[in-house]
């Protein structure tokens, strides 16, 4: 390896710190403090590894991994959208594209190639590792909102249909946690955490 890759790397080590200070809208499980992206990410890998045996089909979970660990590094320079927000859209943005070629770029060119094609091949959620992945992502904060009695749909205002539409790409990942997942929104419907309006 050559000392200028090296130098690279740790620069975007480096920067890639920043995530810890990007907060979420979710609160940590039990808790009233906000989650931050790294806390976020670490638990979605955590989960994957976890949980991978329920995959809808065979994944190779060092790729979904990877997307888990870098999905939301483009945050540093774009900002969290929270994931209800009526003004902002949450998918691909022209920021997120940006942020992408900026801190994956501080890389060596064929490391920043492939953390790019990742990121991107999360984004498209077209693959099986990527269904999986957006399904761990979207089954953390559905966990957190239970554990806190309803959570960031409660301080904002978020209704069931709205919770029932961003969480249904779980099926995609997973039949059988999004089976668990939908029972647990019903479950919060019951408990009157969740609104149907």
């Amino acid at each position: 390896m050559q000392p200028d890759q090296l130098i690279k790397q740790i620069e975007f080590l480096k920067e890639i710190d920043k995530i810890k200070y990007i907060q979420r809208k979710t609160k940590l499980f039990n808790s009233d403090r906000n989650e931050n992206d790294a806390e976020h990410s670490w638990h979605l890998a955590m989960m994957a590894i976890v949980l991978v045996q329920h995959a809808n089909a065979p994944v190779d979970l060092l790729k979904v991994l990877k997307m888990l660990l870098i999905h939301d590094i483009v945050e540093i320079d774009a900002g969290d959208t929270f994931i209800y927000d009526t003004q902002k859209s949450h998918d691909n943005t022209a920021e997120e594209r940006l942020a992408a070629e900026r801190i994956f770029g501080l890389l060596p060119a064929e490391q920043a190639e492939e953390f790019i094609a990742i990121w991107e091949e999360f984004e498209e959620s077209k693959t099986d590792e990527a269904m999986f992945a957006r399904a761990m992502d979207r089954l953390e904060p559905l966990l957190q909102n239970v554990s806190n009695n309803g959570g960031t749909w409660q301080e904002f205002g978020v209704d069931f249909a709205k919770v029932y539409k961003k969480k249904q790409v779980i099926k995609n990942g997973s039949a059988t946690i999004w089976q668990y997942a939908e029972q647990l929104l019903n479950d919060s419907v019951d408990r009157g955490i969740l609104k149907k309006q």
